[in-house]
């Protein structure tokens, strides 16, 4: 496949666990890649990535903590149903992160929509506290490496289906 991929963390590092996009990202940027892999963190930056996101993607994968009600730690990954036009408010400030309204500022800048996956890990918790709360819980900095595993997986699998093609 010569086209491009797109890894993108996301997540605020000052949440604990919030920061698992950003944890992997770095991880994963550690790793040897395929040609045409980008890995990105892009933290709490939503119009970074709206911006990224005009480039002609083939894929982009989101890696983000994704509380959906199971055991902390947990992984998910999923084709994301995305939300028809006006359907969610944008809400872009420079404190959050919410993929959703990147995407709609990403309509509304002219890009497309790219093929998106999510690779998401089920949170201990990402509220803010008064002492701080930097650093992942043992269940979700323990799914880390799984969690790089999977999108290589993808990365492979998705190379694989187009050079078939």
């Amino acid at each position: 496949m010569k086209g491009k991929l797109l890894v993108a963390g996301v997540g605020n590092i000052f949440l604990g666990d919030d920061a698992f996009g950003v944890e992997v990202a770095k991880r994963l940027a550690q790793r040897e890649l395929p040609g045409g892999v980008e890995v990105a963190d892009f933290g709490i930056r939503s119009y970074d990535l709206a911006y990224a996101l005009m480039d002609d993607w083939d894929l982009v994968i989101l890696v983000d903590a994704l509380p959906r009600g199971g055991w902390p730690g947990t992984l998910y990954t999923f084709q994301p149903e995305l939300p028809s036009d006006g359907e969610v408010p944008p809400s872009l400030d420079a404190h959050t992160m919410n993929p959703v309204a990147v995407l709609q500022l990403l309509s509304a800048l002219g890009g497309r929509i790219p093929p998106l996956l999510v690779v998401g890990c089920e949170p201990t918790s990402v509220e803010p506290d008064l002492e701080g709360n930097i650093g992942l819980t043992a269940p979700v900095a323990a799914a880390i490496d799984e969690a790089v595993a999977i999108i290589e997986e993808l990365i492979t699998r998705v190379r694989g289906e187009a050079t078939a093609a």
